[in-house]
C-alpha cells in the first residue's frame, strides 16, 4: 500500500468536510458506474463550485442505504478557490439528502482516512414484529423475533478486542481482516428499539453488519454463546442470509487527534 498523502500538492489547498446524508435512495459511499452514490454527487457539486475535477477521501465508506450523520472527508482544490461560502454553495447544489455540516481549511497533516483514530456506528431494530413508524422506517431494521437485550450484550462481549475478523467480512482481495473492536453493547430506549454502539479502529467491507446478524442469531436463541466465539476462532465465514440490511446502520462519529 502506498503511502498516505499527508499535505496537499504544491498550489491545492485541502479541505476537511464533515457532513450527513440518509443513505436511503444511494448505492453507498464510493462511486460505481451507472449507479448513483454519496461520493458521486459530493465530487460534482464540488466541481461546480472549483471549476475542476476534484477527488475526496472519505473516512469510513459505508454501504448501499446505509447512513451518517458524523462523516469526515478530505479534499484538495486549487488555491486560488474562494473557499467563502463553500458550505453554503454545497448545500444549495446538493439534494437535501445529503447535508454539509461544516468546512475547514488545514494547513496541517490532515488525512480524513489514515488520520482517523476510530469510527463509531450505532445500529437500530425494532424487534418482535411490532409495528414500525413511517417516521422511523428508513433508519431502522425491523425484526420479526423477540431479543433478549442481556444476551446481546453478551455475545457482543466476546467480539471486543483486537480479533481476526475475518468470518464478519466480505472477501476483499489483499487487504487485512484484523481490527480493534473497541465498543459493542446494546441498550433498548424508551420506545422499544433496540440500539446498539459500536465503535473500532476500522471496520472491513460489510463488517458491523454481519456482527449484528450474528449476535442476533444468538439473542433469538439460534444458535448458542459458544457459537459466535468459534465463527470467530475459525473464520468461518457468517452466512449471507445473516447479515443485517443497510438502513439500521448509521455512522455518527469519527474520532481524529486532537491535533487533526
Amino acid at each position: 500500500m502506498s503511502e498516505p498523502t499527508l499535505y496537499p500538492e504544491s498550489g491545492f489547498l485541502r479541505l476537511r468536510i464533515d457532513l450527513a446524508y440518509d443513505g436511503t435512495n444511494y448505492s453507498g459511499w464510493a462511486k460505481q458506474p451507472d449507479r448513483r452514490t454519496i461520493q458521486e454527487e459530493i465530487e460534482k457539486a464540488l466541481a461546480t463550485i472549483t471549476r475542476c475535477p476534484v477527488a475526496t477521501i472519505v473516512a469510513g465508506r459505508t454501504d448501499a442505504g446505509v447512513h451518517a450523520s458524523g462523516q469526515v472527508i478530505h479534499v484538495d482544490v486549487p488555491e486560488t478557490t474562494d473557499t467563502t461560502g463553500v458550505l453554503f454553495r454545497l448545500n444549495q447544489l446538493l439534494d437535501e439528502d445529503i447535508r454539509i455540516l461544516k468546512v475547514i481549511s488545514l494547513d496541517t497533516a490532515f488525512n480524513a482516512r489514515f488520520s482517523a483514530i476510530s469510527r463509531s456506528y450505532i445500529y437500530k431494530i425494532l424487534d418482535a414484529n411490532q409495528v414500525l413508524s413511517p417516521l422511523h422506517r428508513l433508519d431502522v431494521a425491523p425484526w420479526y423475533r423477540q431479543l433478549d437485550v442481556d444476551i446481546l450484550n453478551t455475545a457482543s462481549a466476546l467480539l471486543i478486542g483486537q480479533h481476526d475478523f475475518a468470518a464478519f467480512c466480505k472477501f476483499s482481495d489483499g487487504t487485512t481482516t484484523v481490527r480493534n473492536l473497541l465498543r459493542f453493547d446494546w441498550i433498548r430506549d424508551r420506545d422499544g428499539y433496540l440500539i446498539a454502539q459500536i465503535a473500532a479502529d476500522a471496520f472491513c467491507y460489510s463488517m458491523v453488519r454481519n456482527l449484528v446478524g450474528a449476535v442476533v442469531c444468538v439473542a433469538e436463541g439460534r444458535y448458542s454463546l459458544d457459537w459466535i466465539a468459534a465463527m470467530l476462532a475459525n473464520k468461518e465465514r457468517v452466512p449471507d442470509s445473516l447479515v443485517f440490511e443497510g438502513r439500521g446502520l448509521t455512522l455518527v462519529h469519527v474520532q481524529y487527534p486532537e491535533q487533526a
